[in-house]
This record gives structure tokens, sequence and C-alpha cells, in this order.
């Protein structure tokens, strides 16, 4: 093998002619599941607590903003839609 050439990669998996896999294999790896899932919802909930959440106040006017922002871009689409289907129409009939 020259300088240039790498070597191939170790593969993690077993061979398919060991016996890695089985009823042994999903209770060993088990227990580093259920650890990283308590992990990961510890950091959520810890992540959660830090979020400012807005009032009520607040969602109902972001709603209420959110809806006529998409009411509006609906109705421009649809004009678009409509004129540029009229313009297609008395070009090509």
């Amino acid at each position: 093998m020259t300088e240039t050439q790498a070597a191939p990669a170790s593969s993690s998996r077993p061979d398919k002619g060991t016996n890695g896999g089985g009823l042994g294999a999903l209770l060993r790896w088990l227990p580093n599941l259920i650890r990283a899932l308590q992990r990961r919802t510890r950091e959520t909930v810890s992540e959660m607590r830090k979020v400012l959440w807005p009032s009520r106040k607040e969602m109902t006017t972001y709603t209420i903003v959110v809806l006529a922002f998409v009411v509006i871009m609906v109705t421009v689409v649809a004009l678009l839609d409509f004129g540029l289907a009229k313009a297609v129409i008395a070009v090509f009939g």
C-alpha cells in the first residue's frame, strides 16, 4: 500500500459468522438506551424551564398577525395564478 492509499476502516459490526446478535446483544444495548433517553429527557426539561413563554395577550396578537399574513399571501398567490392562467390561455389559445 502506498502513502496516498488509506487503509480500509475496520468495521465495528460483528461478522455474520459470529454470535454478535440476538437477545444477548439487545440486553447489553438496552440499559445504554434507557440511560440516554433519561439524560435526554432531563436536558429537555432543563431547557424548557429557560424558555420565556409569551403571555396570552402576546400569543393572541402573534396568532392574528400570522393569520392575516397567511390570508394576504394566499390572496396574492391566487391572483397571480388566476392572472397567469388567463395569460397562458390568451397566448396559446
